[in-house]
C-alpha cells in the first residue's frame, strides 16, 4: 500500500519502501521473467535458474549504468509471477524493482477463480480483490514484498466476461488500496476506451491509470481523447518494431509532445530479460533492438532531432513516474 510519513511519500519495493522523490528514471513497463510454470516444472531441461538470474543481473545493471534507477516488472497470474526469483535479482542489482499484482487473460479468468465469487457456482467475495489486496497490504506468499502496483489487460476489441470480471476486481482493489492501475491495451482496436468505461463505472479516478501499449498506433485521436479522460498512456514498447516501427512510435510521442501532452505519458519497452513464448535465437533476429538500453541509446536522441527537449524527457522518465507512484489514500 502507498504510504506517506512525516510529508515524504514512499513506495515498495522489492527491498521495501523508497521515497518517491528517490525513484529518478523509471522504465513503467517492463518485466524480468515471463514464463510458463507448468512448461519449466515438468520439463525442467528448458530452464536454468542461475543462468537466467545472472542474465537479468547483467542487463539490469547495463541499464542502471545508462541512467535507469527504477524498473517496473508488471509480470502477474497468468505471466510466471514468481518473487523469490526477484529477489534474487533485486538482491544484486543497484536499482529499484517494483512489482505488480493482477490477473494476466485475454479471454477467460483462470479456472481457480472461475467456479468462486459473486453471481458464481460458490456464491461468495471476488477471491481476485482479495488476492490483489493482500499482495499489497501484507504481501505476495510469505515473501514480505509487497505489490505497488494492478496490472490487468484486454486484448480484443471486445471485453469477454472473463476479463470484465477481472478489471472490475482490479477497479475495487485500487479503491480499496490507493494503489494505481496500469493496463495492457490493444492500441489497433482502440481498447483502452472499453478499459477506462469499466474502471470509471467501478469509481476508479482515471488519472490513477495508465493505458498501456498505447504507443503502437498513430491514431491521435484516440490517444488524446484517453489522455483528456484523465489517463496516462503508455508509450511502453520501443523495440517492438515488429508491431510499429521505431521512427513512427518516436514521431507519435513528438507530436503529442508538440502538442501538450508531455504530462501525460511515460516510456518503456514492455521487454522481458526471459520470454519462453520464443526463443532467444528468434528475439535476437526478429528483435534485436529490443532492450533496456533502446531508450537511451536511440529514442531520446531520436525525440530531441525532432524538438523534444531534454526538459520533456525528464516529464516523462521521472516526474510522471514519481506522480504515479505518490500514494493515494483509499476512496
Amino acid at each position: 500500500m502507498p504510504m506517506s510519513q512525516n510529508g515524504e511519500s514512499f513506495v515498495q519495493t522489492v527491498r521495501g519502501p523508497v521515497g518517491v522523490d528517490d525513484l529518478g528514471v523509471t522504465l513503467m513497463h517492463e518485466h524480468l521473467f515471463v514464463l510458463t510454470p507448468d512448461v519449466q516444472q515438468n520439463q525442467p531441461h528448458l530452464w536454468n535458474e542461475e543462468e537466467r538470474v545472472d542474465d537479468a543481473v547483467a542487463k539490469l545493471t547495463t541499464a542502471h549504468e545508462l541512467g535507469v534507477r527504477t524498473f517496473v516488472d508488471l509480470t502477474a497470474i497468468g505471466q510466471g509471477r514468481f518473487i523469490p526469483r526477484v529477489q534474487k535479482v533485486a538482491a544484486r542489482v543497484p536499482l529499484n524493482i517494483i512489482v505488480a499484482t493482477g490477473v494476466y487473460t485475454y479471454h477467460d479468468v483462470p479456472y481457480f477463480f472461475h467456479y468462486r465469487g459473486p453471481g458464481r457456482l460458490f456464491e461468495g467475495p471476488e477471491p481476485m480483490t482479495e488476492l490483489f489486496v493482500r499482495d499489497i497490504t501484507t504481501g505476495i506468499a510469505d515473501t514480505g514484498v509487497r505489490a505497488a502496483v494492478l496490472k490487468c489487460a484486454t486484448e480484443e476489441a471486445t471485453v469477454s466476461e472473463g476479463v470484465e470480471r477481472v478489471l472490475r476486481a482490479t477497479a475495487q482493489a485500487h479503491r480499496e488500496t490507493g494503489t494505481p492501475i496500469t493496463t495492457h491495451s490493444n492500441a489497433y482496436v482502440r481498447n483502452g476506451l472499453a478499459q477506462q468505461k469499466i474502471l470509471a463505472e467501478e469509481g476508479v479516478d482515471l488519472s490513477h491509470v495508465i493505458i498501456g501499449h498505447s504507443g503502437d498506433t498513430d491514431d491521435l485521436d484516440y490517444l488524446k481523447e484517453l489522455m483528456d479522460a484523465g489517463s496516462t498512456i503508455g508509450m511502453d514498447r520501443f523495440g517492438l518494431d515488429n508491431f510499429t516501427p521505431h521512427e513512427k512510435r518516436v514521431r507519435i510521442v513528438a507530436d503529442l509532445v508538440a502538442a501538450g501532452y508531455a504530462d501525460r505519458m511515460v516510456l518503456s519497452h514492455d521487454c522481458p530479460c526471459f520470454i519462453d513464448y520464443f526463443t532467444q535465437e528468434d528475439m535476437a533476429a526478429t528483435l534485436p533492438d529490443w532492450d533496456y538500453t533502446h531508450l537511451h541509446r536511440r529514442v531520446i536522441p531520436a525525440l530531441l532531432e525532432l524538438g523534444v527537449t531534454e526538459e520533456d524527457v525528464r516529464v516523462m522518465l521521472v516526474d510522471n513516474p514519481r506522480r504515479y507512484f505518490t500514494p493515494v489514500a483509499p476512496y
